[in-house]
């Protein structure tokens, strides 16, 4: 084992508690430890028992200040109970709470499919419509015991999301937030009375795995809840955007209405679409105008961009107000320059030898380029952003913190007659954003979001 900087708290004496776990848990004798690189700590296990080799996967807390149900133990439980009723998920062995580790069955497979053909990839989408649909019709009631919450109401029921977000916004929120608290109001407005069943969702959906042409099993479900189940229509539309899932959305949603009887409301999956991009900006906010140490802040400005750019276009859509075209931005070299440069050139220069470095050091990389547009760009960004606000309100400004809190006080005391003057200003807000980081490496996955065809 290395003696690298612990990444997210699981540190070497960490991994050997870990690993002593599975060893007590399965009788057997660790054989290989392979990490995988991403922000969140997990391995896959190999375990000798009797001359066997079984490989299991460790799925451990993803660390930061950004989760909506921080105890991971949560998860573990859910899947237990799908698993237990038949759902195909990944079989749970244990629970270790310090540090936090699910230990459970390895999926096999992969999540490409650019070797499959047409035919294939339209089975795999069958398949896996059918057991969405299974899990939607799922009684709730297990669930409900063991201590997941049950919405009551059609609004209750269309906003679990939102409820469920909420302390977690209010208690990380570090900076003004006009779009975000609009877009709160406007969901609240404007709920899908008619939809009164309450499903189990997993709620960040889209996620399984497929080997020798057929799926096997559904995997993470950090963030299931008990909502309409069109979430997970609205958000594996969403994830078919950059991590495709085999057959075309409108053909997922076909397979999925012959499975459950009943046609899709496409404008309600469209609404679920805007509050699930208002969650994921209310989840990281915190720590994007604040960055926590440790945290992986290249990916949450990734996330950032690309979800308010999903916000402003299915807000544009619902609402029927389109979207400023904004004016090309002018070429300009930033006054730090040389510096930003020479900082881009020193870090090519440091060599890492291992994975985990390898991934923070591009990081800061992109971070490097991030910087450099906003000391190109920044400060002519905000300047028309104050001058749009001063307009707006009919009083100068030349401090953003002051004029974004305040265009926040006015959104959220604004009535429904005022939507589309707001929608206006804070898309091309937004808009102009987007223009200044949207050319770098964390931009383009925003550049390239589109509101899933559902048909």
């Amino acid at each position: 084992m290395s003696e690298a900087t612990p990444f997210n708290d699981y540190d070497d004496a960490a991994v050997a508690r870990i690993t002593r776990f599975v060893e007590q848990l399965t009788g057997g004798t660790v054989v290989g430890l392979e990490r995988l690189v991403r922000w969140r700590p997990s391995w896959f296990v190999d375990v000798e028992k009797d001359g066997a080799i079984r490989r299991l996967h460790l799925r451990g807390d993803r660390g930061g200040d950004v989760s909506i149900f921080p105890d991971l133990k949560r998860e573990a439980d859910i899947i237990a109970l799908l698993h237990d009723q038949g759902l195909p998920v990944p079989e749970i062995y244990g629970y270790l709470a310090d540090p936090p580790c699910i230990v459970m069955e390895a999926i096999e497979g992969t999540r490409d499919f650019s070797a499959l053909d047409d035919a294939t990839k339209s089975a795999i989408g069958r398949t896996y419509m059918k057991a969405v649909a299974a899990m939607h019709q799922l009684p709730i009631e297990p669930l409900v015991e063991a201590g997941v919450h049950r919405p009551e109401g059609a609004e209750a029921i269309a906003l679990v999301g939102l409820d469920a977000y909420m302390p977690h916004y209010l208690r990380t929120k570090s900076r003004p937030e006009p779009l975000i608290e609009f877009v709160i109001q406007w969901l609240r407005r404007n709920v899908p009375r008619h939809r009164e069943r309450a499903s189990f969702i997993q709620f960040d959906s889209g996620q399984y795995l497929v080997e020798n042409g057929a799926m096997t099993k559904l995997y993470d479900f950090e963030f299931s809840m008990i909502g309409d189940p069109l979430v997970d229509i609205a958000t594996m539309g969403m994830r078919n955007s950059y991590e495709p899932l085999g057959a075309p959305l409108p053909d997922l949603i076909r397979y999925y209405e012959e499975a459950m009887g009943e046609p899709v409301d496409h404008e309600a999956v469209v609404f679920h679409v805007l509050q699930f991009s208002l969650l994921g900006t209310m989840q990281f906010t915190g720590t994007v105008g604040e960055p926590c140490m440790g945290d992986p802040h290249s990916v949450y400005l990734m996330f950032d961009l690309s979800l308010r750019r999903s916000i402003l276009l299915a807000l544009s859509q619902l609402s029927g107000v389109p979207l400023p075209e904004l004016s090309p931005l002018p070429e300009r070299t930033g006054d730090n320059a040389p510096l930003m440069a020479k900082l881009a050139d020193t870090l090519e220069g440091l060599v890492v030898e291992d994975d985990a470095s390898r991934m923070q050091k591009a990081q800061v990389a992109e971070l490097i380029e991030w910087a450099q547009r906003a000391d190109s760009y920044g400060a002519e960004m905000v300047a028309h952003n104050l001058a749009d606000i001063s307009a707006l309100l009919g009083r100068p400004f030349t401090d953003w913190p002051e004029a974004a809190q305040a265009l926040e006080s006015h959104v959220r005391a604004a009535g429904p007659e005022e939507d589309e003057t707001l929608i206006t200003v804070l898309a091309t807000i937004e808009g102009r954003r987007l223009q200044l980081f949207g050319p770098t490496a964390l931009g383009g996955a925003a550049c390239n979001v589109v509101l899933p065809a559902t048909r």
